[in-house]
C-alpha cells in the first residue's frame, strides 16, 4: 500500500523539492548591485565634440565630460563615442558594449536582448573594452566574460532611469 501511494503522489515530493530549490537559489543569487562595481562619478561637464578632456576613471566610462548631444537610443553596428554615450547615461540610459566585433553569435544575442527595450538602451561595439561585455549605467559598471541574460536584465532593471538627469522614456 505505501508503495502505491508513493507511485501515485511522487510529483508532490518533486514539486516541494523544486520550490525549496527555487527559494534557496533566490536567496543566494546576487543582486545587480552586488554584481556590478560602483564607480565614483567625476562630474557631468558638457564639452564640444572632439574637445580634449580629463581621462575617465573607468573602462568604459560611467560618468564625466560628455557632448551636449546624446546618441539616439538603439542598436549600433559601429562604435559610438564615449562622450555621446556618457550623455545618455546621464539621462538614465544603459550602455551595453561588446569587444569582439567578429563574434556574430554574441552580437545576435545582445541585439535580441537590447531589442526588447523601446528606449534608454544603447548597444554598440567598443574595441577599447577590457572585457568581452560591459554594461554601463551612471556610476555603475558590470563586466562579463560571457553572455548572461539574467545578469544583463538584472542590471538593466536595477539601473535604468537612475541617471542624475531624469528624461522620461
Amino acid at each position: 500500500m505505501p508503495s502505491l501511494i508513493i507511485k501515485k503522489y511522487w510529483w508532490v515530493g518533486a514539486l516541494i523539492a523544486l520550490i525549496i530549490g527555487v527559494i534557496i537559489f533566490g536567496i543566494n543569487s546576487p543582486t545587480a548591485e552586488e554584481l556590478s562595481e560602483k564607480i565614483p562619478t567625476i562630474g557631468a561637464d558638457h564639452i564640444s565634440a572632439g574637445e580634449i578632456h580629463k581621462s575617465y576613471n573607468s573602462n568604459p566610462p560611467t560618468s564625466g565630460p560628455h557632448t551636449a548631444a546624446d546618441a539616439d537610443w538603439g542598436i549600433y553596428q559601429e562604435e559610438i563615442s564615449d562622450e555621446a554615450a556618457v550623455h545618455n547615461l546621464e539621462h538614465g540610459g544603459i550602455w551595453i558594449t561588446y569587444q569582439d566585433v567578429s563574434n556574430q553569435e554574441l552580437k545576435n544575442k545582445l541585439e535580441t536582448l537590447a531589442g526588447q527595450y523601446k528606449s534608454k538602451i544603447l548597444l554598440s561595439p567598443r574595441i577599447k573594452n577590457d572585457s568581452p561585455i560591459a554594461l554601463v549605467a551612471w556610476g555603475r559598471l558590470l563586466k562579463l566574460a560571457n553572455f548572461d541574460e539574467i545578469k544583463i536584465q538584472q542590471f538593466i532593471k536595477q539601473y535604468k532611469n537612475k541617471g542624475p538627469e531624469f528624461i522620461p522614456d
